[in-house]
């Protein structure tokens, strides 16, 4: 993550907001800077998935994950992403992010976000992420239980359900 001072700010902002439960809307404003542009003039690519990063620090704090995390020495880890374009964003456009967890499995939990300028969305997606600790993979029962919570029983979206076969089938490929 490149964005040191929106970092500083996400911190600090989530530390001061109240806790959430898995499952709630998280929405954040924010705006186009001159640094999040590509060539076209308009937000770039990679920079979706650095704000995406900032709430997922925020969800980790505000969840009560983060501090848990780390005192028993696990990370949050990114498993990978889905995200489709409609539209682009361009500088100095204020856009809000909605973001929420939408399922989780054994180890993964499969998190929706939507950018939109207005009532119009800009792109859209899923972010996998799970918990890591030093012999691998934290389960998400024991990572859930370790804030005092079970693991949400969500169905999984037929989206997340078509991605995962979508990506057994492409690491099943690999060269």
């Amino acid at each position: 993550m490149n964005l040191y001072f929106r970092l500083l700010l996400t911190l600090l902002r989530a530390w001061r907001l109240p806790r959430i439960e898995a499952g709630d809307d998280l929405c954040r404003e924010f705006r186009v800077l001159p640094n999040d542009l590509d060539v076209n003039g308009h937000m770039n690519n990679g920079r979706y998935h650095t704000v995406i990063d900032l709430m997922i620090v925020e969800y980790f704090i505000r969840t009560g994950l983060a501090g848990t995390a780390w005192r028993k020495g696990w990370r949050p880890m990114s498993g990978g992403s889905l995200i489709s374009y409609r539209r682009g964003l361009k500088p100095f456009k204020k856009y809000t992010l909605r973001f929420r967890l939408d399922a989780c499995d054994e180890q993964w939990n499969y998190m929706r976000f939507e950018f939109a300028d207005g009532e119009r969305l800009c792109a859209a997606g899923y972010m996998k992420g799970a918990v890591v600790g030093k012999n691998g993979f934290v389960p998400n029962a024991v990572s859930y239980a370790a804030v005092g919570r079970s693991a949400p029983d969500m169905p999984m979206p037929q989206a997340v359900l078509d991605w995962r076969n979508a990506e057994t089938a492409l690491m099943g490929s690999a060269w």
